[in-house]
């Protein structure tokens, strides 16, 4: 044994072995409260932000999920892409929690809004036309409130942006990215499929509670991460000048939203091809976080998969591709203050 380690050591100084040493980059995650003003209205709305912290791991309990984040924690030093998340209708960012902290920790900011009047706390926008306009502009306010933020404004820039969207966080996100929505094909849908209670609860007709608003894109968007994506308000016209690459997952049982009109569309109509991933058996909520036992109880439907179905499993590759994606397409974490590109 003392024989082979003089060995090595000699070959080592001599130069026969030749070793790089790869620093090992892990993170723990803080969670960061933000306010800024909705742009609809001008009244305070919400974001939560996840970020690479150099504090102990260490967890906390936000209104009934316990997250693997510490609130306002010391943040590490670097350059990390930012991702902003949008959540479903009637939804919550912290049903996505463990996305957001697992991309935390492998080096990204991500920002999730809580959508004004589209949440799991206030419906009071759900199928108006404010909503549907309203949430991109959300998004965008956000970004430029993080731009801003004291805590993360020296540790992210606007050069390195990227966008998560669940369901109708989707529609969202292609929105940003220079999708325009087509409001008659949602009515022609609703005429072929009355009888869908999600789509059409309305009949295809969205309320005109605002006519000053357009669809804006955000050119600080430059990748788009979508799940179960909400789309079939567009075709390949409206979905002409969205040019930035797109990582799709849905469910192949998804039992809100109709695939072949949505997903599987979208995926086909794309004018740059996404990387489309279908998900044998799974469902629309199989995006949500793995629940523990008392979430299992109180929201079996959003919980509990068809059998067969790893959800676990699914976000461990979930949080992998999304990790791989993002740093081709925006750029890898840096301590250097500078981002630097994947070859």
């Amino acid at each position: 044994m003392l024989r082979l380690r003089a060995i090595l050591m000699l070959m080592l100084i001599f130069g026969g072995i030749s070793v790089h040493a790869e620093p090992a980059q892990h993170w723990s995650v803080g969670l960061h409260s933000m306010s800024f003003a909705d742009p609809l209205d001008g009244q305070p709305m919400q974001a939560l932000a996840f970020y690479p912290s150099s504090g102990a791991d260490h967890w906390s309990t936000l209104d009934g999920y316990r997250i693997d984040a510490t609130q306002e924690a010391k943040i590490a030093i670097g350059r990390f892409p930012l991702l902003m998340l949008s959540h479903g209708n009637t939804g919550t960012p912290l049903a996505l929690h463990d996305l957001a902290t697992e991309l935390a920790k492998r080096g990204f900011v991500v920002v999730a809004v809580i959508h004004p009047g589209d949440n799991a706390h206030d419906h009071s926008r759900l199928g108006t036309l404010s909503n549907l306009y309203g949430r991109p502009l959300q998004i965008s306010a956000a970004i430029t409130a993080t731009l801003a933020d004291p805590l993360l404004s020296p540790y992210v820039t606007a050069d390195q942006v990227g966008m998560i969207g669940y369901s109708a966080g989707g529609e969202t996100a292609l929105i940003l990215s220079g999708a325009r929505p087509d409001l008659e094909r949602l009515k022609r849908y609703c005429e072929e499929r009355p009888l869908d209670a999600d789509a059409c609860k309305m009949r295809g007709e969205l309320v005109a509670d605002r006519d000053d608003l357009l669809p804006e894109a955000d050119p600080r968007i430059r990748a788009l991460m979508l799940m179960a994506p909400l789309s079939l308000m567009f075709g390949r016209q409206t979905l002409a000048d969205v040019h930035v690459p797109a990582l799709i997952y849905s469910g192949d049982r998804d039992q809100l939203l109709a695939l072949d009109k949505n997903a599987s569309a979208l995926a086909r109509k794309l004018p740059i091809t996404p990387n489309y991933k279908l998900l044998a058996g799974a469902g629309h909520f199989v995006f949500m976080a793995p629940c523990d036992d008392e979430q299992r109880q109180r929201m079996a439907a959003l919980c509990n998969d068809p059998e067969g179905v790893d959800r676990a499993g699914i976000h461990l590759t979930l949080q992998a591709e999304a990790t791989r994606f993002f740093n081709r397409a925006l750029g890898k974490p840096s301590r250097a203050g500078l981002h630097t590109a994947d070859q």
